[in-house]
């Protein structure tokens, strides 16, 4: 199959959003142009638009990667009047008005059809009620806010007009813990943005004796340590076990026989992998408590990625991808851990490139894991500049990497039937 841009580079992104509980609800998606030219031509950027959703659907498999998430997709005008819309499977899309839209009633009678269809439908950007939005707030079933032009006054005046209606209500680009504590008080139900992610480094803060075992553990595998030290390492560890049971014998980990003890899991996974769900592992609650982590899922999301695109880089070379997930999990540690990254890795032996890219974004590994964060905070531009970089790879590659990580990650927790 040839390009299926029309020439246009076209990178997916993806931004997840969360629940009143800080569980992942849905995902954004993202389709951000990376050229550097400015088509004026609109019908262009529609059919490029066009293109990108439906091979992203047909051919990427996005919908197998929203796994049981839902997925927003930003509509304009004139995607809205195409027929764009009815490629989509509409139990999984939320569509997005964009702010740009008029409120014709040509697009109210439109809404009120993809609304009859099974689709969601969601207000974007929104910030000050205006009498014009009135017959689309009778249809939308999400209004996303957004934090940012809004004073305080102001957004509790807006929040406050918006509550007169049935809706579910989206603060966007919510940065820190505090903006989200504060719009849950005021009564939202849903928020977007990476607070979750930021690292809170506590100043005295010791990792605690279940993540202490887990970095120990993670040093005894790379060091090749006898079975029987790992095992007994476990044992101790009661919650850690059970989750490292239910993370192997999740979907996302490929092993075909239910695994039933820690010494099974050992010899089924082999090293190589152990070590990877011993990484995830850090990531799931220490008591064996259920539930996914939107943490997790990002981690998750990151160290797949970063070992697929390791094997598009160097084909066969498995040491090179597993430094890449290694990477990937590991850039989140601080966050996880509220420790700073020096600490960490003081007590796990790990290898320079992977060190490098973790403290500086250096080489290789911290060319991709600048790429990766690029693509969940939708900077096309910056996608574009990586890319380049990093020889031998184009967006078309990089969609379907990120694809197939997603789809692993959504799987994650999923125990096999």
């Amino acid at each position: 199959m040839g390009q299926p841009y029309s020439g246009e580079e076209i990178f997916i992104g993806r931004q997840p959003i969360l629940n009143r509980n800080h569980e992942l609800f849905a995902y954004e998606l993202l389709f951000r142009s990376g050229s550097k030219q400015n088509s004026a031509n609109v019908q262009d950027d529609l059919a490029a638009t066009a293109n990108v959703i439906s091979h992203a659907f047909a051919d990427l498999g996005v919908e197998q990667a929203l796994g049981p998430y839902k997925g927003f997709i930003n509509c304009d005008e004139a995607i809205l009047l195409s027929d764009i819309p009815e490629i989509l499977p509409s139990d999984k899309i939320v569509l997005e008005v964009l702010e740009t839209v008029e409120v014709t009633p040509e697009i109210v009678e439109r809404c009120a059809e993809l609304k009859a269809r099974g689709f969601t439908l969601a207000l974007d950007d929104f910030v000050n009620y205006e009498e014009k939005w009135k017959p689309l707030l009778e249809l939308v079933e999400i209004v996303k806010v957004d934090l940012m032009p809004l004073a305080p006054q102001a957004l509790l005046d807006t929040t406050r007009a918006l509550q007169r209606w049935p809706l579910q209500l989206l603060a966007e680009k919510v940065d820190s813990r505090a903006m989200a504590d504060h719009c849950h008080t005021l009564g939202y139900h849903l928020f977007q943005g990476y607070y979750f992610a930021k690292p809170t480094i506590v100043a005295g803060k010791k990792l605690g004796h279940s993540q202490l075992a887990l970095v120990r553990l993670l040093g005894m595998v790379m060091e090749d340590a006898e079975t029987g030290d790992l095992e007994g390492v476990l044992k101790q560890e009661p919650g850690l076990t059970m989750n490292l049971m239910r993370l192997t014998n999740s979907v996302a980990s490929g092993v075909r026989t239910k695994v039933t003890s820690m010494r099974h899991a050992i010899t089924v996974l082999g090293r190589r992998q152990l070590q990877r769900w011993l990484q995830l592992l850090l990531y799931t609650n220490p008591q064996g408590g259920s539930g996914v982590s939107p943490l997790l899922q990002l981690a998750a999301t990151r160290g797949r990625l970063m070992e697929l695109l390791g094997g598009k880089l160097h084909p066969g070379k498995r040491d090179f991808e597993d430094q890449a997930f290694m990477t990937g999990i590991m850039s989140l540690m601080p966050t996880l851990m509220s420790v700073p990254l020096d600490e960490i890795l003081r007590g796990i032996s790990i290898a320079a490139p992977v060190k490098d890219a973790l403290e500086q974004h250096a080489g290789e590994l911290g060319l991709m894991l600048k790429l990766t964060e690029a693509l969940e905070l939708g900077d096309a531009a910056a996608c574009h500049d990586l890319v380049e970089l990093l020889v031998g790879m184009d967006s078309t590659s990089v969609n379907a990497c990120l694809t197939q990580a997603l789809a692993w990650a959504s799987n994650i927790g999923k125990e096999n039937s």
